[in-house]
Order: C-alpha cells, then sequence, then structure tokens
C-alpha cells in the first residue's frame, strides 16, 4: 500500500509540475486553455475554472495541456444550418446552440450564411423562413458553442497557439521540460537542507560493515590525504582512484585527530552493467548541513544526472543499450517498490532523477513529444512560414500512435521481467 500511494504521488507531481509549466506559460501568452489532464482515457474527475477544465483521467501514462487551435475543436457551421442564438445584457451572442435547440426555448432560430468566430466574430443569417432581411450578430469573445449540451468556449485567432510569436510558442512548449528540471533542483536542494551535503575533502562518514574498508581499519571521521603516495584533497578524487583499482591493493594515508595512519585496502569488484567493474571498499562522505551549500548541491546533482541520462540515451540511438533495457510504468512501479523500502530520502531522490528523465524524454525530437513540436517551431522560424497545420498534425499523430505502440512494448519487457 505504501508503493501504491507513493508510486501515485510521485507520478502526479512529476507530471502536474511538467503540464503546470504548459499552462501557465500559455495563459501568460493570451492562449486559452481548453483543458489541464493527468493521464489519458476517460474522465474519471473534473471541475471547470476560469475557463480551463482540470481532469483526472483512467491510464497514468502521462498528461496533456490542450490549447483553443491545436485540435479542431468546433463544428464548422456552413450555409443553411439551423442554429440558436442567446444573448448577453450588451447584445451581443453568448450561446451558440447547434442541436437540441428545443432545449433552449429562449433562443432565436436562425439560418446561417456566414460565420466567422475567429477574426470579425459575427454571424449572418436570416430568420428561418424569411430570407428578406439578412441579419448581423455581433458574438461575444467568450461565447459558448453548445453541441449536446457540452459547451466549449470560443477563441478568438488571437487567443489560439498558432496566432502568437515563434519565441512565445516555443517558450509554452519547453515550459514543460523547464519546470520537471525545475523541480527536481528544488528536490535536491531540500535533501541537502533536511540530510546535509557531501563535505568536499575525503572525510569519511560512514564504514559499512563486512567491507574492504572496515577490514583495512579505516574508521568513521578518517580523512583521507593520500592514495598510492598521489595527496588527495577531494572525495571525487578519492573515488576515482578506488573505482579504477578493483581487486588491486591501495595505499592509504589517513589523517586520525592530530595522527597519520598508514593503511593498505583492496576494492572489491563490483559489476556496474555488462562487462564493465569498479571498484568500491564501503564507506560514505561525512556530511555538513550548509544553506548556501545545499543549493550549489541542488545545482551539481541536477547537472550530474542529466549528463548521466543523456550519455545513457546517446547509447541507446547508437544501439549500446537495447530496447528491452527501457522500462514503462511498470518497470518504475517496479523500482519504486524497492527504492520506497529503502527510504525516504532515497524516494525523494528517485523523484528528482524520474523528473529529469521525464524532462529530456519530452526534448528529443520525435513527433508528438515537445521536442517534435519545438523542431516544427524551429524550421518555421527559419522558413519565415509555418508548416502546413494538417501535415504537421500528421506527423504529430503517427508519433503518438508509435510512441504507444513501444510504450506497450516496453510495458511487456517490464511484465516478462517481473515473472520470469
Amino acid at each position: 500500500m505504501n508503493t501504491i500511494i507513493a508510486f501515485i504521488l510521485m507520478f502526479g507531481l512529476l507530471v502536474f509540475i511538467h503540464e503546470f509549466g504548459h499552462m501557465i506559460f500559455a495563459k501568460r501568452a493570451g492562449m486559452l486553455v481548453r483543458e489541464f489532464a493527468i493521464g489519458f482515457g476517460p474522465k474519471v474527475f473534473d471541475f471547470t475554472k476560469n475557463e480551463t477544465v482540470y481532469t483526472i483521467r483512467l491510464l497514468p501514462i502521462g498528461g496533456y495541456v490542450r490549447v483553443a487551435g491545436e485540435d479542431p475543436e468546433i463544428i464548422e457551421l456552413k450555409p443553411g444550418h439551423h442554429i440558436g442564438i442567446e444573448f448577453n445584457d450588451e447584445g451581443k451572442v453568448k450561446n451558440i446552440i447547434v442541436n437540441n435547440k428545443d432545449k433552449h426555448p429562449n433562443a432565436r432560430v436562425i439560418e446561417v450564411e456566414y460565420v466567422d468566430l475567429d477574426h470579425d466574430l459575427v454571424i449572418e443569417g436570416y430568420d428561418v423562413g424569411e430570407h428578406e432581411e439578412k441579419l448581423k450578430f455581433d458574438v461575444d469573445r467568450k461565447a459558448d458553442f453548445i453541441m449536446d449540451e457540452v459547451r466549449t468556449q470560443i477563441a478568438p485567432y488571437d487567443r489560439q497557439f498558432a496566432s502568437k510569436s515563434v519565441g512565445k510558442r516555443a517558450m509554452q512548449l519547453f515550459a514543460g521540460p523547464m519546470m520537471n528540471f525545475l523541480l527536481a533542483l528544488l528536490i535536491f536542494c531540500i535533501i541537502g537542507l533536511i540530510h546535509g551535503v557531501p563535505v568536499k575533502n575525503a572525510l569519511i562518514g560512514e564504514v559499512h560493515p563486512d567491507t574492504p574498508a572496515e577490514e583495512a581499519g579505516i574508521q568513521s571521521g578518517d580523512e583521507i590525504v593520500q592514495l598510492n603516495g598521489e595527496q588527495i584533497s577531494t572525495w571525487d578524487k578519492f573515488t576515482s582512484i578506488i573505482e579504477n583499482n578493483p581487486e588491486k591493493e591501495v595505499d592509504l594515508t589517513v589523517k586520525r585527530g592530530d595522527k597519520t595512519e598508514s593503511l593498505a585496502v583492496v576494492p572489491a569488484k563490483v559489476e556496474l552493467q555488462e562487462d564493465m567493474y569498479i571498484g568500491q571498499v564501503g564507506v560514505t562522505p561525512a556530511f555538513e548541513k550548509s544553506f548556501f551549500r545545499s543549493f550549489t548541491y541542488g545545482i551539481d546533482q541536477t547537472y550530474d544526472i542529466t549528463k548521466l541520462i543523456l550519455t545513457n540515451l546517446g547509447m541507446l540511438i547508437t544501439g549500446q543499450y537495447s530496447i528491452e533495457m527501457l522500462s514503462g510504468p511498470v518497470g518504475i512501479y517496479d523500482a519504486t517498490d524497492q527504492v520506497v523500502q529503502t527510504g525516504f530520502m532515497n524516494f525523494m531522490m528517485w523523484t528528482a532523477m524520474l523528473s529529469i528523465n521525464l524532462g529530456i524524454v519530452n526534448l528529443v525530437p520525435l513527433p508528438a513529444l515537445d521536442g517534435g513540436r519545438l523542431l516544427f517551431v524551429g524550421i518555421e522560424a527559419v522558413r519565415g512560414k509555418p508548416i502546413d497545420p494538417q501535415k504537421e498534425g500528421l506527423v504529430h499523430f503517427v508519433g503518438f500512435a508509435l510512441l504507444m505502440l513501444l510504450m506497450i512494448v516496453v510495458t511487456w519487457n517490464d511484465i516478462q521481467r517481473l515473472f520470469l
């Protein structure tokens, strides 16, 4: 049960912060945000506030922000259509009723001749059965389009995604991944404030039992000052030498209080992945609590994990990693279960790592991802004109279908790993 709650909270936070970035920058740019969704598929819960419908959907495999102009959203009214219209106190059309007009007895029914809900915001037509006098009605900028008793607010062109500058559209698309990086940075800073940050010098914090370090006589509080005669001033340099010497004796000089001790340790050989080994002695660094260093620690951790994920992504693209090594929601749930058992701090660290991973994956220039859409905006900036929206939409549709297929394959691999 703890794992289920942790996974739901973690997944919800990562998707919420990502989509919140898209939404907040869309609204800042003046775009009409129609829907803010967590999950895909059928609605489980929804409410409307400030023009936006907030929904939780059944399938926990992502989320989305739907901005006006990105999808076909309002039926096209053609000459000859009979519609009902209702007015606000200023005499402008506030409701455009497409069907079920009998449920709106106060609506004026007209036969449409011309409609422009993007620029001029007008409806022209005739009273049904009368074609002598053409009528013209101004439409309110926030009028509702009612189809099957479902309301959809109209979006004048200046509130649609395509109307905004290249810079504003690019920022709206980049904002989601950006928020994931900022979330990871914040989590690492909190970890630093609560747990402390590693000291810069090679000061031993904890010696794990039954490890080469314990056998060699290394103690908590020891400061490593030399390795094989080489001066050591940082923890990174100490670990680098240890990792490069698996099963090879290393001579240590440690500072213990006011004295120095000479010790020898043989790092254990640990397999990171197939045919890749490092040395480990079984120690962790000492920690200190520092408000300022917590922020530098957050920046360093975010940078290091970003670099690691990019390296692994590059190895996947070049074929050094197979698709079988990828994990989907099932694999992430299983890994989360293992992390939760090790404590809350490790769970926070895991959440930050997944947040960075989500940000990077979404920036990959593939159709349907933020990176793919940014690529089209970039092409528009170079060409000086946008690509045909229908062609771009088709590319994203195919890309989304392929991503769903990949998700199925990855999920199947996750299930096989669990039960084989």
